[in-house]
């Protein structure tokens, strides 16, 4: 059984939602196995989504509509669909209390064109929604195709399709195999070097490796078809063992590992301290940190000191190496650093300084020149200069400082631990 995502909305085809439905889906019909060749976004049109629909037919078995179950008249999906294969649509008054029900428990009455939603195909079951007032449909209208609508909220979506969908589907005989990914990520080096040094397991056909990069990070993405996850984990595990001893320290975690949290943990394991301090990043490496949940456990706190002042007073910085160097330099870099970790009483200090740009530059420090201070527990403080240039903008050069200044902490972590 092959399976098509079908996502309704104008909303989507100009740019203004962005499309984390079909991503959702896609991830989960791989999960059960199920294959999907196509994606498709149409907008709020009767005439073009029966277009849409006559091509589906013919070459997939399981169609995923999103979008477009509301009570506005350019919410079409049920009835359009009805519509192309012949069907009319029934009035259930089940989901009319629903909604009734739903409506009445925020002290609100239910508005007539919410009927509009308890409108299905005669011979459609009802896709439940606990969340939400529209539901979706599960519906066979021909022999070998399945039909089932999920409205275009992410949250009602992701409800409907793990209570009631994926049962059905699994029950119904609609999948077959498994298919699992795990994900290793990679910081420090480009994606045509590691596709160069894994370059063999290019061409495996189970499990599957696929590099791919994104916002500087690279990852390998290994994937396994098997009768169950367990069998599928099983075809991954050596894999990703060769991968991790070839790529060494430039592997830094899989699937939902960052570089905060996977410093977050050596720092846990160690039992020790880090503060920051921030001028061209503003709070971003604070906030990378701070994301991770028991931060606080091991992040005390930073200091964004933007402008030389504040690296003067509360970071101890050298006026006459601010007037000699410059805020973008080695040393004020490694004094931010031991400044913040004395400032804090931390057992390690992390600094950022650098030209996020657009202006700023100079031929001698052009923007995205950036340096990482780290002063560690013995009171040595190191400096670290970066050149990331500035094609791609501010907030590019901002991030990229940031996960490098991470990741250049991890690998001093790794080497103390060691």
């Amino acid at each position: 059984m092959v399976a098509e995502i079908i996502c309704v909305g104008t909303e989507l085809l100009l740019g203004d939602i962005l499309n984390s439905n079909a991503q959702f889906l896609a991830k989960e019909l791989a999960s059960l196995g199920i294959p999907h060749y196509y994606q498709t976004v149409v907008g709020d049109n009767p005439e073009r989504i029966k277009q849409v629909l006559e091509i589906a037919v013919s070459r997939s078995q399981i169609l995923l509509f999103t979008g477009g179950l509301g009570p506005t008249p350019d919410d079409l999906t049920v009835e359009t669909i009805a519509d192309f294969f012949g069907v009319p649509l029934i009035e259930k008054p089940e989901i009319i209390a629903d909604i009734e029900y739903k409506f009445a428990q925020r002290g609100r009455t239910m508005s007539p064109s919410n009927r509009k939603q308890a409108l299905i195909p005669e011979t459609a079951d009802i896709l439940p929604n606990r969340s939400g007032s529209a539901p979706g449909i599960i519906w066979q209208p021909v022999s070998n195709v399945i039909v089932m609508t999920f409205p275009g909220v992410p949250a009602e979506l992701h409800l409907m399709w793990r209570e009631t969908a994926v049962p059905y589907l699994k029950n119904g005989g609609w999948c077959s195999e498994t298919i699992y990914s795990r994900t290793l990520k990679f910081w420090g080096i480009a994606e045509s070097a590691l596709a160069e040094k894994v370059d063999s397991f290019l061409n495996l056909t189970n499990p599957t490796v696929a590099p791919y990069a994104n916002h500087g990070e690279v990852k390998l993405r290994i994937s396994a078809r098997a009768e169950s996850e367990v069998a599928a984990k099983n075809l991954i595990e050596p894999i990703e063992q060769q991968l991790r001893q070839i790529a060494g320290l430039d592997c830094y975690g899989a699937d939902s590992d960052t570089l905060a949290s996977t410093v977050g943990q050596l720092l846990l394991d160690a039992g020790q301290t880090l503060s920051v301090a921030e001028s061209c990043t503003g709070g971003g490496l604070g906030a990378m940190l701070t994301g991770v949940a028991g931060s606080s456990c091991y992040f005390l706190g930073g200091i964004i000191s933007y402008d030389n002042r504040v690296k003067e007073g509360l970071l101890g910085v050298n006026p006459q190496d601010l007037a000699e160097f410059g805020a973008v330099s080695h040393q004020v870099a490694k004094q931010m650093a031991a400044g913040v970790r004395a400032s804090l009483n931390t057992n390690w200090g992390l600094s950022i300084t650098g030209i996020a740009g657009p202006g700023g530059g100079t031929d001698a420090k052009p923007v995205g020149l950036v340096y990482v201070g780290l002063a560690g527990p013995h009171g040595d403080a190191e400096s670290f200069e970066y050149r990331f240039g500035d094609a791609r903008g501010r907030d590019w050069i901002r991030n990229l400082s940031s996960c490098t200044a991470l990741d250049q902490f991890r690998r001093k972590l790794l080497f103390a631990k060691a």
